[in-house]
């Protein structure tokens, strides 16, 4: 199915500055952040199980800290999106408009857990990009997986999911907007959805077009970046890329006696997984999957930045 339609990605940041074109990115002050985050963001709260924990040890914020030292609060900053560890070298990945206020300049961090400890903040070294599929590597400096931080790293599925597929997407977002600082615990999101099928767009109009998969999913405030989990494997099928804004004509698979039903509820956009994997093959970047025992190794000329 062909389609081409805008994409509303929720960006939070300091930026106000909107571009226009087949994808429209939605831009908020930092009050309306804060309304909007209150009141959308909710529905998306669930009790988390002990398997959501080990899940949510692997996603991170990307944030960018404006204290010079921490203050009685912690360290304040900046919110911008989610990323996710894909080894235990440090590396990670996020959705490549995540890191638009640091295309030309300007140093990420991404903030950890600690155990028994509040957050802390650490530099993202950016890889590389690619800004036609909107996918981004990253690097952890100092490597968090050799220090005290609770930290894991999640597996990539080999090939894109299929429509009716069962899915995951969970990220992790400040419980105050607009008074983030590293002595509060980010919020986890942690919402079941389906793959409901494939489109094509541009992520800029200049640019060529690209496959997205929708899924049955509000994207909220800041989830850009964050994965797309298979249920039964919890290996990532996606990158959450924003909200689908025309109406589908997909449906819901049929449930034993009950028939298929066009879906109407709100639509999710994620980049597949096979985007990120080729940028990953092409910078030398080791990954797992569920059935790999052990990370893929990496090649020679590999990243050590």
């Amino acid at each position: 199915m062909k389609v081409e339609a805008p994409i509303a990605r929720i960006l939070v940041g300091p930026s106000n500055r909107c571009r226009y074109g087949r994808i429209v990115r939605t831009c908020f002050s930092p009050v309306a952040l804060f309304f909007l985050l209150a009141s959308t963001l909710h529905s998306q709260q669930k009790p988390a199980t002990p398997e959501d924990a080990t899940l949510r040890a692997a996603v991170c914020p990307i944030v960018y800290p404006y204290d010079i030292a921490a203050g009685s609060k912690g360290l304040r900053y900046t919110f911008f999106g989610n990323a996710f560890f894909i080894n235990a070298q440090g590396y990670l990945v996020t959705a490549a408009h995540v890191l638009q206020t640091f295309r030309d300049s300007g140093q990420p961090y991404i903030l950890l857990d600690r155990p028994n400890a509040p957050t802390q903040t650490v530099k993202a070294n950016i890889i590389a990009v690619d800004w036609t599929h909107d996918v981004a590597v990253l690097r952890a400096v100092p490597n968090p997986f050799e220090g005290k931080f609770r930290v894991t790293f999640l597996p990539l599925a080999a090939s894109r999911p299929s429509p009716g597929d069962p899915v995951v997407a969970t990220a992790l977002h400040p419980s105050n907007i607009r008074t983030a600082s590293t002595y509060q615990v980010p919020l986890q999101d942690w919402s079941p959805a389906q793959v409901l099928g494939f489109v094509q767009t541009r992520e800029e109009p200049s640019l060529p077009e690209i496959d997205l998969f929708l899924f049955s999913h509000e994207v909220q405030l800041g989830q850009s970046g964050s994965p797309v989990l298979l249920t039964g494997t919890h290996e990532v099928a996606g990158l959450v890329d924003g909200r689908w804004l025309r109406p589908s004509t997909f449906s819901l698979p049929a449930i034993g006696d009950a028939p298929a039903k066009r879906y109407t509820g709100p639509l999710g956009a994620a980049v597949p997984i096979d985007y990120l994997l080729a940028l990953l093959k092409k910078n030398s970047v080791a990954w797992t999957t569920s059935a790999s025992a052990k990370p893929q190794p990496e090649m020679p000329g590999a990243k050590s930045n």
